[in-house]
C-alpha cells in the first residue's frame, strides 16, 4: 500500500513569521491571520480527499491541521518527527541580530553550509527524520489515499528534497513554502526517485 497523494502543508502564519524571527522548534502560535489563514486552506485542501491527516506537535503546526480534521471528520495524528529544524541559540532572533552576534556562522548558513557552534540541526538530519516519517506513513494509507501532512518551511523544503532523492545537505533547488501553501507529492513507480512533485507552493 501506498498513499496516491502526499500533501505537504506549512502552517498558518505566527507574530515570529510576521516580525522576522526564527522559529526552530521554539512552540509558537498562530496569530490572528495564520488562524484564518488555516480556516481558508482547509477547504480547498479539504476537496482533496484527505484519509489521513498527521502533524508535527508543534502547536503552530496542530492549530492548522484543526480545521481540515473538523472538515473530514479525521483525527489529526501529532508526529514529532514533523517538527520544524531546530536552529538552537538563533531562535527568536532576527536575521539582523544573528548577524550581529554570530558573524561567521551567519555568514556560513547564508552560503549553504552548516552554522557551527549554535546547536542546530543539520540539513541532512533534517531531510531523514522527515522523509522516514512522510514514507512510513504514506505506507500504512490505501492505494487511493490522500496522506496530509502539516509541517514547517524548512523540514517540508528538507524532506522533500530527500524524498526526490536529492542531497538535502547541498541542494537548494526548491523555493519554501508561503504560510500556509502546500506542495503535493504522487509515487513514481518503477522510476527513480520514488516519488514525483507534481505541484508547488499552492494556496487558498
Amino acid at each position: 500500500m501506498t498513499a496516491r497523494t502526499i500533501v505537504l502543508w506549512r502552517h498558518g502564519q505566527t507574530d515570529f513569521n510576521a516580525s522576522g524571527r526564527l522559529q526552530g522548534q521554539s512552540d509558537i502560535a498562530l496569530n490572528a491571520t495564520g488562524t484564518a489563514q488555516a480556516e481558508a486552506a482547509a477547504a480547498r485542501i479539504a476537496e482533496l480527499g484527505p484519509t489521513r491527516i498527521i502533524s508535527s506537535d508543534l502547536q503552530r503546526a496542530l492549530a492548522t491541521a484543526a480545521p481540515l480534521g473538523e472538515l473530514t471528520g479525521l483525527p489529526v495524528e501529532p508526529e514529532p518527527r514533523l517538527r520544524e529544524r531546530s536552529f538552537g541559540y538563533w531562535e527568536g532572533l532576527t536575521q539582523a541580530e544573528i548577524r550581529e552576534g554570530w558573524p561567521t556562522a551567519f555568514r556560513a548558513w547564508r552560503q549553504g553550509e552548516e552554522p557551527e557552534g549554535i546547536e542546530a540541526d543539520t540539513r541532512v538530519d533534517v531531510g531523514r527524520r522527515v522523509a522516514a516519517a512522510l514514507l512510513e506513513t504514506a505506507g500504512e494509507v490505501e492505494d487511493d489515499g490522500v496522506l496530509v501532512a502539516v509541517a514547517h518551511g524548512a523540514a517540508i523544503t528538507l524532506g522533500l528534497t530527500h524524498l526526490l532523492d536529492l542531497d538535502s545537505g547541498a541542494w537548494f533547488g526548491l523555493g519554501g513554502l508561503d504560510n500556509c501553501a502546500w506542495a503535493l507529492v504522487a509515487p513514481n513507480p518503477g522510476r527513480r526517485p520514488g516519488w514525483r512533485l507534481t505541484a508547488h507552493n499552492l494556496s487558498a
